[in-house]
């Protein structure tokens, strides 16, 4: 027989939903962002405007990335030197691959 009669069970269990509204919101705005990413991104076929195009698809990806890390990895709880921690590191690589890809750009540039 268990420890606890069904009854108990019962009681202690109280129908809160968990974050389900939480995990539904973030659902429906990473869902909004990835329909105006590819709205844009297929709209946009000038060439003129390719490398906006490139900048703002990179952007949306950044965005849903921060919603992802923060939304269903619990950062948003977390303390400012735990996020600091993480961002910055991020941050630092970014912007490393950033310079590396202007810096190499030069090869084309010579020829």
């Amino acid at each position: 027989m268990s420890e606890f009669p069904e009854e108990d069970q019962s009681i202690t269990y109280q129908g809160h939903s968990h974050g389900t509204k939480d995990i539904w919101r973030s659902f429906w705005i990473l869902l909004g962002i990835t329909i105006l990413d590819f709205i844009l991104y297929f709209t946009m076929t000038d060439e003129s405007i390719i490398t906006l195009r490139n900048i703002i698809f990179i952007v949306f990806g950044v965005v849903k990335a921060y919603f992802v890390v923060f939304s269903f990895m619990h950062m948003k709880h977390e303390r400012t030197s735990l996020v600091l921690t993480i961002l910055v590191p991020v941050l630092f690589i970014i912007g490393l691959i950033m310079g590396l890809l202007y810096e190499g750009d030069y090869w084309n540039s010579i020829k």
